[in-house]
């Protein structure tokens, strides 16, 4: 199979376009096109889904795995030889809580590595993985515990989550003691965001949770800046909840933890920056080495 033919596939996936695909291997469009062509004849498949964002099929998604695994291994060598002067990207999909707290020391550790760079794709912990099976990424931060062919998994600890607003709403939508939560306006992060739902099973039926007003804010910080303002309720990690519950800027709604259990997630290869990346993502989380045991965040 043609490295270069490859290497078009990657370079089409990761920008979304023939014509941005052409732009950054420094080729025409048409080059491109011929590139996919032959690949496509070369394993009878077709690869690619040509309408809208270009994306891979299901037998183009298992070449982009191969694809950016010779691609890293390719990096590593090249940075190795040029005395590591060139950077190796490390594509990783994390979920935005994360991001905002305990994987932020990984960002200090990679820039200290001094050949790599960090991609990071934002989404929710429960659809991370799907980037990881389509080789868009090397890693991921999921919910998963079984790992991904031809990928290692190993348990990170729980993230604690509890339901918070403002004391004004709060007061606001409780009626004789109790929350009136089909009407408690609410915060979500984006429509993969199915924490809140699953908090509410046992208090609201599915047919009230759907009828609920809900702001979206696609962002942690600004998440957390929203239920601060009293814009709705929201799931917010102890880690961000717990200073502004002991101030009393939000108060809790009820003493319920939502725990969300966290894996890394990586494909199984002999990667120098790999490993050391696995190290940095494990280190941060808090998980003892060897134990099989997290401490938690």
């Amino acid at each position: 199979m043609n490295p270069v033919h490859l290497q078009t596939l990657l370079a089409i996936v990761d920008e979304g376009s023939f014509e941005y695909a052409a732009a950054t291997l420094g080729v025409s469009p048409s080059a491109v096109s011929q590139r996919i062509k032959a690949l496509e004849r070369h394993v009878g498949r077709v690869l690619v889904r040509r309408t809208g964002r270009t994306t891979a099929t299901e037998a183009g998604e298992i070449l982009v795995q191969a694809a950016r695994r010779m691609a890293l291994l390719q990096d590593e060598t090249n940075a190795q030889l040029s005395g590591r002067l060139e950077r190796v990207p490390l594509s990783v999909a994390v979920n935005a809580d994360s991001l905002a707290t305990w994987f932020r020391p990984v960002l200090a550790d990679v820039a200290a590595f001094g050949n790599a760079t960090l991609r990071l794709r934002i989404e929710d912990e429960s659809h991370t993985l799907a980037l990881l099976r389509r080789g868009d990424v090397l890693g991921a931060i999921t919910r998963e515990a079984t790992p991904v062919s031809g990928c290692q998994a190993t348990a990170l600890g729980s993230m604690y989550y509890r339901a918070v607003a403002t004391p004004q709403l709060r007061e606001a939508y409780t009626f004789d003691g109790e929350i009136d939560w089909a009407h408690l306006p609410a915060l979500r992060f984006g429509p993969n965001d199915t924490l809140q739902d699953v908090d509410l099973q046992g208090r609201l039926d599915a047919a009230v949770r759907r009828r609920r007003v809900i702001s979206q804010i696609p962002s942690s910080e600004g998440f957390l800046e929203a239920a601060r303002a009293g814009l709705g309720w929201a799931l917010v990690p102890e880690l961000q909840a717990s200073p502004l519950l002991e101030s009393g800027e939000l108060v809790a709604l009820d003493d319920t933890v939502a725990e969300v259990a966290l894996y890394w997630q990586c494909w199984r290869l002999e990667s120098e920056l790999l490993e050391k990346l696995s190290q940095a993502v494990t280190k941060a989380a808090g998980v003892v080495p060897d134990s099989g045991m997290a401490q938690g965040f």
